[in-house]
């Protein structure tokens, strides 16, 4: 009994003095202080955390709406948006469209079964540039005017093959085989004219008329004036002058007829004037003027030459 109690004695003194060494070796390991600080998050961070995550997630879903709703909206496809289509060789568009500001384009071209309408409320300009940018040409649609600003204006046939009409600075060519002018007043040209042949409609009257200057007709090889089917006018109201330099003036008809000449006087006596004179001369005075003097058995006109004074 001794023994046991003595055992127990010591190995219990083992103990104490294990313990003792193993708690100043979690001292010596431990060093320092001894406060517990909580890891996580409390109170009104983990709230805030929370409202932060709810509210990007319906920012989220309404972003997400919104997408959805202006894909639906614009027609957005893989094609294009609503009635614009992207194609491979451009852009189409379907209906009416608008733009804005300018537009730049290589070619506009509308569908085959419809019509292409430009339209603006105050007017359409079509513009061409080139390669600085400098402008080349310029066609304006106005309410008041169509103006067009460029080098050489031509028109062409629908094949485009055919030259019609052409201007610029300097000239204006027509190359239709008619050129046909309905005004109640014709056609005013303030400068010369050059054209192979000018001819009224069938059964109407053409009229060559220059209200306060000369109407002059000129052409190397020769100017004719035929009418033949009616008669044949010129009228003035002073002189009528018909001059040849190197030829000959050929008045050939069945009925010649020169009115108003005037009648010669008597230089001897005017006792020997008729008077029932029915036939006259014609005679012609030095300076080319034509008067009628009484027809005798003898020629008159030397004694009636009284009036090639006045010439």
């Amino acid at each position: 009994m001794e023994q046991s109690a003595t055992l127990d004695i010591e190995t219990l003194k083992i103990t104490q003095e294990q313990f003792m060494l193993a708690s100043q070796s979690v001292h010596l390991q431990r060093p320092g202080c001894d406060a517990v600080y909580p890891v996580g998050l409390y109170g009104w961070r983990k709230r805030c955390l929370y409202f932060f995550l709810l509210l990007l997630l319906v920012t989220m879903i309404v972003n997400l709406a919104l997408t959805v709703w202006i894909i639906k909206v614009m027609h957005f496809s893989v094609d294009g948006m609503g009635n614009l289509q992207l194609k491979q060789d451009g852009i189409r568009l379907e209906g009416i469209s608008e733009f804005l500001l300018p537009l730049y384009v290589n070619e506009i071209q509308s569908r085959r079964d419809s019509l292409l309408v430009l339209g603006s409320k105050t007017n359409v300009t079509l513009n061409a540039r080139n390669n600085q940018g400098q402008l080349t040409g310029q066609l304006t649609l106005g309410p008041d005017a169509v103006e067009a600003q460029c080098q050489r204006l031509e028109v062409r046939s629908k094949d485009g093959g055919r030259l019609l009409f052409t201007a610029n600075e300097e000239e204006v060519i027509m190359t239709t085989e008619k050129f046909t002018v309905t005004g109640s007043e014709g056609a005013v040209f303030g400068h010369s004219v050059e054209t192979p042949l000018i001819q009224a409609r069938a059964s109407e009257d053409l009229k060559l008329e220059s209200p306060t200057r000369t109407l002059t007709m000129e052409a190397p090889r020769g100017v004719e004036v035929n009418a033949p089917k009616g008669p044949l006018k010129v009228s003035g109201r002073k002189d009528l002058q018909l001059e040849s330099t190197e030829g000959e003036i050929l008045l050939d008809a069945n009925t010649i007829q020169l009115g108003s000449l005037p009648l010669g006087i008597y230089t001897v006596s005017p006792s020997q004037a008729s008077k029932e004179q029915a036939v006259y001369e014609v005679c012609v005075c030095p300076s080319g003027k034509i008067y009628l003097s009484p027809a005798e058995t003898s020629s008159t006109c030397q004694a009636m030459s009284n009036i090639c004074l006045w010439s």
